[in-house]
C-alpha cells in the first residue's frame, strides 16, 4: 500500500490567514508527516501563501515530504496565489529539500538571543532613563490603550520599509481591529504581550514600538516581535532605547524569564547594531525561501 495524503478541516482561521492542511500516512496507517498552508486573506498580501512541510526523521526519503508539496502549492495555485514562502535552518534537511522542490533564497536571517542572567541591569536602565528630547516612552500589556490606538495602528507603517531582501511579502495594512486581533490571539493561547512604545512628547503620538511575547508561565524564554520607528523619526536611538526598556520591565516583572529571543534579516544591520550593543548573542542561521506560481 502506497503513501497516502490526507486533506484534513484545519479549524484555524484569523482575520488575516486561513490554512489548509494534510497527513501523509504509511502503508500500516500510521502518520509519517503533515503540511500547513496559510493563505494569507488582508488587502496586500492576498497573493501570498506560507508553507510549513514537516517530516518524520524516521519516514524521510519514501516520498512523503514530496507529495505533501505538491498537494499544497497545487492548492495554492489553484486559489490564486503567485508566491509561496517557506522557512528552514541553513544547511539543514529542510533547506536542502526546499531547494530540491524549487524554491530559492530570498531572504537570511540572524536569530540571536539575550540571556537574562547575563544582562548588564545597571547599565540598560541607565540606557532607558537617557532623556531624548522631544520623545517620552510609554507602554502596556495586551491591547493599547484606547488614547494611543489610532496613532499606533498608524506608526506600523513604519514597517513597511523593513529590509526583507527578495521576498514577496506584499504589504500589510494595519488598523485598529487588525490589532486587537493580534493582541486577542496572543492572549487567547495564554502568552503575554508586552509593548514599549515612544511618544512625541509634542502631539502624543506614537512614533515607534517593540513588542515582547512573554509565555503566560513567565518562565522558559520570551519572544521579540516587531520592532520599528517611524521613516520621520529615525535618527535619535530610539530603537536601542524601547528595546532597552523592553529588555529591563521583562527582566523586572518576570525573573524566571531565561531569555529573550530575536531574529533580523542580514540586510538590517541597523538592528543587528541595536541588538549586538544589547548584548545579544547569534544562535543560528535560516533562509527565507520562495517559489513563485
Amino acid at each position: 500500500m502506497p503513501l497516502r495524503i490526507t486533506a484534513l478541516t484545519d479549524p484555524e482561521e484569523t482575520s488575516a490567514a486561513r490554512r489548509l492542511a494534510w497527513l501523509a500516512t504509511g502503508p500500516d496507517g500510521s502518520p509519517a508527516g503533515y503540511a500547513f498552508l496559510r493563505l494569507f486573506t488582508k488587502e496586500g498580501q492576498r497573493h501570498l501563501a506560507e508553507l510549513d512541510v514537516q517530516v518524520h526523521p524516521a519516514e524521510r526519503r519514501a516520498g512523503a515530504g514530496t507529495l505533501l508539496l505538491e498537494a499544497a502549492v497545487e492548492a495554492a495555485r489553484q486559489d490564486g496565489r503567485r508566491t509561496v514562502v517557506a522557512q528552514a535552518p541553513a544547511e539543514s534537511p529542510g533547506a536542502a529539500f526546499l531547494t530540491a522542490g524549487g524554491f530559492r533564497v530570498a531572504l537570511t536571517l540572524t536569530y540571536a538571543r539575550l540571556p537574562l542572567a547575563d544582562a548588564d541591569l545597571p547599565e540598560l536602565t541607565a540606557a532607558t532613563e537617557k532623556p531624548h528630547p522631544g520623545y517620552r516612552l510609554t507602554a502596556w500589556e495586551g491591547m493599547v490603550p484606547d488614547e494611543l490606538a489610532d496613532t499606533y495602528a498608524a506608526s506600523r507603517r513604519a514597517m513597511d520599509d523593513m529590509p526583507m531582501g527578495a521576498v514577496d511579502y506584499g504589504t500589510v495594512v494595519w488598523d485598529v481591529d487588525r490589532i486587537r486581533a493580534a493582541a486577542d490571539a496572543v492572549s487567547a493561547r495564554g502568552d503575554i504581550l508586552h509593548t514599549v512604545a515612544a511618544v512625541d512628547s509634542s502631539d502624543g503620538t506614537v512614533t515607534g514600538f517593540t513588542e515582547l511575547v512573554v509565555p503566560g508561565d513567565g518562565t522558559g524564554d520570551a519572544q521579540h516581535y516587531g520592532t520599528a520607528v517611524l521613516p520621520e523619526h529615525r535618527g535619535h536611538g530610539l530603537a536601542r532605547w524601547m528595546k532597552a526598556a523592553s529588555i529591563v520591565a521583562a527582566r523586572e516583572r518576570h525573573p524566571h524569564l531565561g531569555g529573550l529571543l530575536t531574529d533580523t534579516a542580514d540586510n538590517n544591520p541597523h538592528m543587528r547594531r541595536v541588538n549586538d550593543d544589547l548584548g545579544y548573542l547569534p544562535t543560528h542561521t535560516a533562509h527565507e525561501y520562495q517559489l513563485a506560481l
